[in-house]
C-alpha cells in the first residue's frame, strides 16, 4: 500500500509505502497509490487519559465503542483509566482489559493500574505485580486524588524501581468539598460552590517535592490553572521528572458556558476563567505543558440529562481533540512538529507505547492523515455510546481523513472502515 504526495510534519513532501504492518519506504516510491496531496501524514495520536468504562459501566462506553471514537479522531493508542468496576488494581484485571481490547478494539489499549486498592486511597494496590506480570507502566487513582503523603511516597518508591509513572488528579479535598464549578465571581453570582486554583497547586507542589526526593516519574493529569502551571514550571526547574497534560476542553472552553446550567459543561476539574485558559494555551506553545490528553469521560443520558448539581462530571473528546490542538497551535504559524510531540510522541514515551509516536522507515505503521484545509463539525452523537459532547455544532479546523492502525485502515476517507 502506497500513499502518494503527502506532507510530513517537517514540511517535506514524501510517499509512504506500508507492507506487513510497517513503514518500509519513504521518500519517492515508484508505483501507483492513494493520492494524498494536501494531506499531512503524522504518527497516530496517543491518548494517555481515556475512560472506556468497561467493565462495569457499559451503558456509557465499552472498549469497542470507545476505540471506534478514538480511531475516528486519529488515535492509534489509548490508555484506559482504572476507575472501572471492578477497578483495575490487579494484574488479572489488567490482563482482562488487554484481552478484550485485542479482540474488539480498533486501537491499542493500555490499561492504567490503580495506585490504591479500589482507588479508595487506603492501601496500595499490586503495583509491582501489575508492572511485572502485565507490563502496566502508568498508575493512577484517576478522579480520586491520593492525598496521603505516606502512600504517595511509597507508590513513588515502588514505580521508581521499574521506571513507571504515577499520574495524579490534583485536587485537595478540603478545599473542594461539594464544589460545582470554578471558584470565581461567576460561581458567587450563580450560587454554586467554587473549586479554587489553590486546590490544584497544593497537591502538585506536594507531589513534586516527593518526586524530587525519590527521583520517580510523576505526571500531573489535566492541569487547569495558571497557579498549577507555575508549580510545574518550578518543579521542572528543580530537576523533578515531572510531566503535565492539558485537555482540549480546558484549552478552549471557559466557565462562562456554565451560565446555561447545561450539564454537558460539568467536568472535574471544572472549566476555568479566561486568564487560566490563556495561561494553558501559552503553556502548550512554550513547552511547559508536555501533552494533550482528552480525559474522554462518556456518561449515559441518565447520568447527564438531569439537574446540574446531580449530573455526573465529564465530557467526551476523542473525536475533536486533534482539531482543538490545531486551533491552539494555529495561534502562531502552524507547527506540525509540535503537534506530533504533544499528541503522539511524548504521550507514547511517557506511557511506554513503543510502537507509537514515530513515522520513519521501519516503524510500525500507526499513522493519521489530516486535511488541514478541511473542517471538523461534530454532532452531539458521535461514535461514542454517550452524547455528552461539548463540541456539538462547533466548527474546528482540520479533519481526520485516514487512520492507519498496524498497517490497516481504521478510518478511510473520513469514515470508519468496519
Amino acid at each position: 500500500m502506497i500513499f502518494k504526495d503527502v506532507t510530513l510534519a517537517s514540511g517535506k513532501q514524501s510517499d509512504i509505502e506500508i507492507e506487513a504492518g510497517r513503514v518500509i519506504k519513504m521518500g519517492k516510491v515508484s508505483g501507483t497509490g492513494i493520492d494524498c496531496s494536501g494531506l499531512v501524514a503524522l504518527p497516530g495520536l496517543v491518548d494517555l487519559h481515556t475512560h472506556l468504562r468497561e467493565p462495569g459501566f457499559e451503558a456509557s462506553e465499552t472498549i469497542a465503542s470507545g476505540s471506534r471514537a478514538a480511531a475516528a479522531g486519529g488515535y492509534t493508542a489509548v490508555f484506559a483509566m482504572a476507575n472501572t468496576n471492578p477497578v483495575t488494581d490487579t494484574s488479572a484485571r489488567a490482563d482482562w482489559i488487554r484481552a478484550v481490547a485485542k479482540q474488539e478494539a480498533m486501537v491499542d489499549v493500555f490499561p492504567i493500574g490503580a495506585i490504591t486498592k479500589g482507588i479508595a486511597g487506603g492501601e496500595l494496590s499490586e503495583i509491582e505485580e501489575m508492572a511485572i506480570k502485565s507490563d502496566v507502566r502508568v498508575f493512577s487513582d484517576d478522579g480520586n486524588c491520593l492525598e496521603s503523603t505516606e502512600l504517595m511516597l511509597q507508590a513513588m518508591q515502588k514505580v521508581k524501581r521499574f521506571d513507571g509513572v504515577i499520574a495524579q488528579h490534583a485536587q485537595a479535598k478540603h478545599l473542594t468539598e461539594d464544589a460545582q464549578m470554578n471558584h470565581s465571581a461567576l460561581s458567587v453570582e450563580l450560587g454554586l460552590r467554587g473549586w479554587p486554583a489553590m486546590a490544584e497547586a497544593e497537591i502538585i507542589a506536594r507531589d513534586a517535592e516527593l518526586a524530587i526526593q525519590t527521583g520517580a516519574r510523576y505526571h500531573a493529569c489535566h492541569v487547569t490553572t495558571a497557579e498549577g502551571l507555575d508549580v510545574i514550571r518550578w518543579a521542572k526547574s528543580k530537576g523533578a521528572r515531572i510531566t503535565a497534560e492539558v485537555t482540549p476542553h480546558h484549552l478552549l472552553l471557559t466557565e462562562e458556558l456554565i451560565r446555561s446550567f447545561n450539564p454537558v459543561y460539568k467536568v472535574n476539574p471544572p472549566l476555568r476563567g479566561k486568564e487560566d485558559v490563556k495561561a494553558l494555551r501559552a503553556g502548550v506553545l512554550d513547552g511547559s505543558i508536555d501533552i494533550l490528553a482528552t480525559d474522554h469521560a462518556p456518561h449515559s443520558a441518565e447520568k447527564k440529562n438531569c439537574e446540574w448539581r446531580r449530573a455526573a462530571n465529564g465530557m467526551v473528546g476523542l473525536e475533536s481533540a486533534a482539531a482543538v490542538l490545531i486551533q491552539v497551535l494555529s495561534e502562531r504559524e502552524m507547527d506540525w512538529e509540535r503537534f506530533v510531540e504533544v499528541s503522539s510522541r511524548k504521550p507514547a514515551e511517557i506511557g511506554g507505547a513503543t510502537d507509537h509516536g514515530q513515522l520513519t522507515e521501519g516503524s510500525v505503521a500507526n499513522l493519521v492523515f489530516i486535511d488541514p484545509a478541511d473542517k471538523t463539525l461534530l454532532l452531539s452523537r458521535t461514535h461514542s455510546l454517550s452524547s455528552n459532547n461539548p463540541w456539538a455544532g462547533i466548527e474546528l479546523p482540520g479533519r481526520v481523513i485516514h487512520t492507519i492502525f498496524r498497517g490497516d485502515f481504521t478510518v478511510r476517507e473520513g469514515k470508519l472502515a468496519d
